[in-house]
């Protein structure tokens, strides 16, 4: 009888051990797992940022630009999606390296409409004007037409590729500032206030000074008969 109440004491004394020894494993395992989550981003927030600015700079680290001029060209981008498809486009299409093209899709107002013209002027001149199509496709400001412009004369006309860049650009610059000047029209109804066009104010006329009234005439007295 007095062995088995020992044994149950050596018994309790175990189940106490144990159990501390596991309060002591668990406590620091929750500790960890509790810093790790304030450390670790959640799964839904890290979901809500993969946004068009993540996808930028993804696509533009992948063919070669830098984490410095990526992060600063995507954050900078009105549409950051645009400006990587350009870039991308030129590098994949073209002989011109992404990190050139870079700067040029950066300014351009609508990037892949710059992409496609650099793309079909760069086949079109076999690319013999690489570093200067970049320039004239951003200079333009419609580089579709632009590019179509180029590709369309060298199709039917052997001329070097500087001179149709020269040739094309200009025609640009004049379709352009033709198109600036023509009035716009404004339909009836619109609701858009138009505000009349100045004219030259009339001048008053001077006053008419009126006239000194007519100094009546004396009547005629007639003669008497016979007065002569």
């Amino acid at each position: 009888m007095a062995m088995s109440m020992s044994n149950k004491a050596v018994n309790r004394g175990k189940n106490k051990q144990a159990s501390s020894t596991s309060r002591s494993l668990i406590v620091p395992v929750l500790a960890i797992a509790g810093w790790l989550t304030t450390i670790l981003p959640n799964p839904a927030i890290a979901a809500s940022y993969s946004n068009d600015y993540s996808n930028c700079a993804g696509r533009l680290l992948k063919v070669g630009v830098t984490a410095e001029a990526a992060s600063q060209a995507c954050a900078a981008a009105l549409r950051p999606t645009d400006l990587a498809a350009c870039v991308v486009k030129i590098d994949k299409e073209t002989q011109i390296a992404a990190t050139d093209a870079l700067s040029s899709c950066g300014k351009a107002r609508r990037p892949e409409e710059l992409a496609t013209c650099v793309v079909g002027v760069s086949l079109s001149t076999k690319e013999e004007a690489n570093p200067a199509v970049l320039n004239y496709c951003g200079r333009s400001l419609l580089p579709v037409r632009f590019g179509q412009c180029v590709v369309g004369l060298r199709s039917q006309i052997d001329v070097p590729p500087a001179q149709v860049l020269d040739t094309c650009i200009s025609a640009d610059d004049s379709v352009i500032g033709a198109s600036s000047s023509t009035p716009t029209i404004i339909p009836a109804g619109s609701g858009i206030e138009t505000v009349p066009f100045p004219t030259q104010q009339t001048v008053p006329a001077q006053p008419t000074v009126p006239t000194q009234p007519a100094i009546p005439t004396q009547p005629t007295v007639p003669t008497q008969p016979g007065a002569n």
